[in-house]
């Protein structure tokens, strides 16, 4: 497979529509760092939600010229929206749409995030495993299971975008983000959701999300930048699989979900954390289903590189 040309840009802007966590009273501003205090009248009337979801908006600059992207869209209906609008996002800028993967906290919010993007053609990507249905958390309680509302290729369609399904990495808005498309799992230690299920043909099967994917972009002079929704396929596997397909081996920052809380993954807290400072990014921010005990860990072992992510905030990296 020919590795898709990832153009090099000036500057990289992410803010977080949705994550799990938002702290009002934080005070940590740098030229990095930019947390939301959204005023109304001069009063903190307003406040950014933050729930168990990811959403986030990405701009690329490059020679004067900037590109943005919508990146998944939170879980509730209406909670990426609404901070959209409360923090005055301009989603009639966006160019292009990209789904980490189809489970409900980051697809819940697209039907509001998709109006205030307006009934626009462009495109939206994703891996065709995202349709995958049904799906489901199989819970080794009672037989319990938590199912999955994926989205439909007819409610995208209802919206105007140009949807896009692709397994392979591809690049967009003029070669500056790379849809990293499936990641394989090379690592001894990250094996995927235990309690993942979906049903084939009256048989019920182990989900191994391969729908699962991340955007990529590359600082000139200072590498690679991963954001991740869930990392399900691992954050080190999908961190190794972007510096492989891209050739550019220098990490300048890894964000997003890592996927590490709970019973079913606390175990590879340590190991993922050691693996993290071999890639030795400049930044690492984990966000959503990282979980405390991991965001910690990481604070721990890298203090200089972590960044706290919040609902809200907006990282800004520069060449």
């Amino acid at each position: 497979m020919a590795a898709p040309s990832l153009k090099p840009v000036d500057n990289i802007e992410i803010l977080s529509l949705q994550d799990n966590y938002i702290e009002m009273t934080a005070t940590d501003n740098s030229a990095v760092v930019t947390r939301a205090i959204p005023l109304k009248d001069g009063c903190f009337r307003l406040s950014v939600l933050a729930e168990h979801g990811f959403a986030a908006v990405v701009k690329t600059g490059v020679n004067g010229k900037t590109h943005t992207l919508l990146f998944d869209f939170g879980f509730s209906e209406g909670g990426a929206a609404y901070n959209a609008k409360i923090l005055g996002v301009d989603l009639g800028a966006v160019e292009a749409v990209a789904l980490s993967h189809g489970h409900n906290d980051h697809t819940g919010g697209f039907d509001q995030l998709a109006a205030l993007l307006g009934r626009r053609e462009i495109p939206f990507f994703v891996h065709p495993q995202v349709f995958r249905k049904p799906r489901y958390l199989k819970i080794p309680v009672r037989d319990m299971k938590i199912h999955f509302s994926p989205l439909t290729r007819e409610q995208i369609a209802a919206t105007g975008l140009k949807l896009i399904e692709t397994s392979e990495p591809v690049t967009f808005l003029d070669d500056t983000v790379l849809f990293l498309g499936e990641v394989p799992h090379r690592t001894d230690f990250e094996k995927g959701f235990p309690i993942a299920r979906y049903q084939e043909d009256g048989q019920e099967k182990w989900d191994p999300i391969e729908d699962d994917t991340s955007v990529v972009m590359h600082l000139k002079d200072k590498g690679l930048v991963v954001l991740s929704g869930c990392a399900h396929a691992g954050i080190v596997n999908t961190v190794n699989y972007a510096r492989e397909i891209t050739g550019v081996d220098k990490v300048h920052a890894v964000m997003g979900g890592f996927h590490l809380s709970g019973i079913y993954f606390e175990g590879i807290i340590d190991r993922t954390v050691e693996e993290m400072k071999k890639i030795d990014p400049d930044y690492v921010i984990p966000c959503h289903c990282t979980g405390r005990n991991a965001i910690m860990a990481f604070e721990r072992a890298m203090p200089e590189k972590f960044i706290l992510n919040m609902a809200g905030t907006k990282l800004t990296f520069g060449a």
